[in-house]
């Protein structure tokens, strides 16, 4: 199919990597009838970071993932992707994305290979002098050139993913969105794909991955978005929700009563008391030492005195007051 001239280099231009966020939403909501699906949700994920985008199933992932694709329309609210508003810039944007959405669909009587052929035949901006060379280097990057001849319908669940994701790295991209890309699959078929995406990411691509799994998201990611009913509940740097996560103080002692006015005297408040164990909860910083000198001080025999952080687990839960699954 032809294009204008104007339109052609528009697009040309567009496979340029631009400044700014790969993806940025303003207020994105998505309603079905009476259902809120998504309500009102922001997204920043910076350039060049492997996003997580983590909710329980059912929290408002997939929908937010088909908005920012153009395969839903929003209620309401805004989408710019790689520098392009959407759903106006789509023919711009998308050639430059690679995506593995609801897990990968192949014809089950074709290789490997000639699938990857056909649906790069379907691309109208794919460059068919050089389709045959792309193929190969994208089954190769994922590790499938042994089974290239192989019939789909063969693969193993793990093969399937990497399949998928041959087929989103067809063409070079500036960002990958991966929804539930380990889902259903086997130990091992969770570490190819994960080792996969690190590599994918040492490349210097931009990585959106939505996951239930929160060991999953720990593994991979440099960014998360928390989801829960709808709603983004927090988003940043892993690194930086770990330093606002509150610490917890964790004292046993042999006489509680001593120690609970001794803790509020030096501004901690609001403790609870199990047994001879006390635990409070602070974001203010704390002198360990001078509050072990304070109790033994006071008469109170001090077994074990003890400052940590909750895990991100119990941070996320607490957020969302939902469980996630830790592990896959």
């Amino acid at each position: 199919m032809s294009h204008p001239a104007g339109s052609q280099q528009s697009h040309d231009s567009a496979e340029q990597p631009v400044a700014g966020p790969a993806l940025v939403t303003r207020g994105l909501t998505k309603r079905f009838g009476n259902q809120v699906a998504v309500n009102d949700v922001s997204l920043d994920v910076p350039r060049g970071t492997v996003f997580g985008f983590l909710g329980p199933n059912g929290s408002g992932k997939t929908t937010t993932i088909r908005m920012l694709l153009g395969l839903a329309e929003p209620t309401s609210g805004e989408i710019d992707l790689l520098g392009h508003p959407i759903p106006q810039g789509l023919e711009y944007a998308l050639p430059q994305v690679g995506a593995l959405v609801e897990g990968p669909a192949f014809y089950p009587f074709l290789s490997g290979r000639d699938n990857l052929m056909r649906f790069d035949a379907a691309d109208r901006f794919s460059d068919t002098h050089t389709r045959s060379e792309r193929v190969a280097a994208a089954l190769a990057r994922v590790g499938l050139t042994n089974a290239a001849a192989k019939k789909a319908g063969a693969y193993s669940l793990g093969m399937k993913q990497r399949l998928g994701l041959a087929n989103a790295l067809l063409k070079p991209r500036q960002l990958l969105v991966l929804d539930e890309p380990t889902n259903g699959l086997d130990p091992q078929g969770t570490r190819e794909v994960r080792n996969l995406i690190r590599s994918l990411a040492e490349e210097g691509l931009t990585i959106f991955v939505s996951s239930h799994l929160l060991v999953e998201i720990e593994q991979l990611c440099s960014h998360v978005a928390v989801m829960s009913q709808g709603r983004l509940v927090v988003q940043g740097s892993l690194e930086h929700l770990r330093q606002d996560t509150p610490s917890r103080l964790i004292i046993e002692v042999d006489e509680t009563t001593t120690a609970l006015r001794m803790l509020e005297s030096h501004g901690i408040n609001s403790a609870r008391v199990s047994g001879g164990r006390i635990t409070a909860d602070t974001s203010d910083p704390i002198d360990t030492a001078a509050i072990n000198a304070a109790l033994v001080g006071a008469g109170v025999a001090v077994s074990q005195l003890a400052l940590e952080r909750p895990s991100l687990e119990e941070y996320f839960v607490e957020l969302t007051g939902e469980g996630f699954d830790v592990a896959a």
